[in-house]
């Protein structure tokens, strides 16, 4: 049997602004869920524009697939999702004109894009095979001719009982199974999987090649962890682990450390707010020290600061050499510039003659690089690439566009 997707369908908050509402789908991105459907409740074009821009932010902010639905009246609707980041587009199958859209849509993106919700709630869990046998029948009629069957995916009632939902997804034609969030606590949903894991239901958990037993300790039984932003690489911080804080990260996904002043565990950012939730825990060749990859949410320093090592003691000039680093900061020079404007800089020319006028300017070096390409010398080749990034990013920075969402598109491709 397939592996199960465990979705949670997230009801955002209406009275909140948009950064709690990040925050939140943030959270449930980050407890154990595989996916996340996010619900667009707008009823005007203005606020589901609005809609749009909260749904390209999450979409930059989390690493799981997030679908997205509630506002389609033509298909135009469906590819706005998809550019804002959402893996698939879901359908309520809910009226005519959104079943004639999901025809046009499985046409034009395929049907891996498009997935049908059930949004008629399934009180029990041991109701859910009977339910999707009725309604996979009637959206089947809307996917004859794809070889592909759409994914349809169910929403029940979740308790955490593993063991009744192992007995009632035992051999079941079913793909994905949603959950309310409001049902869901965070620092639970990844032991629920745990337990189902270890009942035999095909789910992907947290889990490790190496007991805590295989590692070299310290002489007080503890492993130093050193916590690294999973994005961006940056150091963070530097804690300990025992035995307990290591199987409770495993257990919640999120960073659990063991306190040698106060002799207890914590929870980074149960107080604070500024958790850590775990993505790969790697050791070292001497099995004396893991990293890991986290995904911080606000500061990993008690000062505010987001990293720990911030203080210089020693530093010698060097040039940078990290790509990514290099095109992080040459853009945000360029967004300093538009907004702390500078005398007789040559960007803020271009920001000052407007769209068009950068428009010319990256269509000019585009044309210098097909030029240069064909010179067998690659160094001419070199400088105009780097000409054309440069005026790629004002661009970049004049429409909004920043490099995380860059990397975001490339990484869906």
């Amino acid at each position: 049997m397939d592996s199960f997707k465990l979705v949670i369908s997230i009801e955002l908050d209406e009275n909140a602004n948009h950064e709690e509402n990040i925050v939140k789908v943030i959270s449930y991105a980050n407890c154990g869920a595989d996916a996340l459907i996010i619900r667009d409740r707008t009823k005007t074009d203005a606020e589901h524009d609005e809609f749009i821009g909260f749904l390209r932010t999450v979409s930059n902010e989390c690493d799981i697939d997030i679908y997205a639905g509630g506002y389609i009246k033509k298909l135009e609707d469906v590819k706005k999702y998809l550019y804002a980041g959402a893996k698939k587009v879901f359908f309520t199958f809910e009226g005519e004109r959104e079943n004639a859209v999901l025809r046009d849509a499985i046409s034009r993106f395929g049907v891996d894009k498009c997935v049908v919700f059930n949004s008629n709630f399934v009180k029990n869990i041991e109701d859910i095979k009977s339910a999707n046998k009725l309604f996979n029948l009637s959206v089947n009629t809307y996917n004859e001719t794809a070889e592909e069957k759409i994914e349809i995916i169910n929403i029940t009632e979740y308790d955490g009982d593993a063991r009744k939902f192992a007995a009632a997804v035992k051999d079941i034609d079913i793909k994905s199974i949603a959950f309310n969030s409001c049902d869901i606590d965070v620092t639970e949903f990844m032991k629920f999987k745990l337990s189902l894991n270890i009942l035999n239901v095909p789910v992907e958990v947290f889990d490790t090649s190496l007991e805590f037993s295989d590692f070299k300790l310290g002489p007080n039984g503890l492993i130093p962890v050193i916590a690294q932003d999973y994005k961006t690489g940056e150091v963070l911080m530097l804690a300990y682990m025992n035995e307990e804080a290591f199987e409770k990260t495993l257990a919640t996904g999120m960073m659990t450390y063991y306190s040698r002043s106060r002799q207890e565990l914590w929870t980074k950012g149960m107080t604070s707010g500024n958790i850590q939730f775990a993505k790969k825990l790697t050791i070292d060749c001497d099995k004396d020290t893991l990293l890991a990859q986290v995904h911080q949410i606000g500061a990993a320093c008690h000062t505010g600061n987001r990293s720990c090592f911030f203080t210089d003691i020693a530093s010698k000039s060097y040039t940078e050499k990290n790509p990514a680093k290099i095109l992080e900061d040459v853009y945000n020079v360029i967004l300093d510039r538009k907004s702390n404007p500078k005398e007789g800089s040559y960007t803020n020319y271009l920001f000052d003659k407007g769209i068009d006028k950068i428009l010319k300017k990256c269509g000019e070096e585009a044309t210098e690089i097909v030029i240069a390409a064909k010179n067998p010398d690659k160094e001419e080749i070199k400088y105009e690439i780097a000409d054309f990034l440069y005026h790629m990013m004002v661009l970049m920075v004049e429409r909004g566009v920043s490099w995380d969402e860059i990397m975001e598109e490339l990484a869906n491709r």
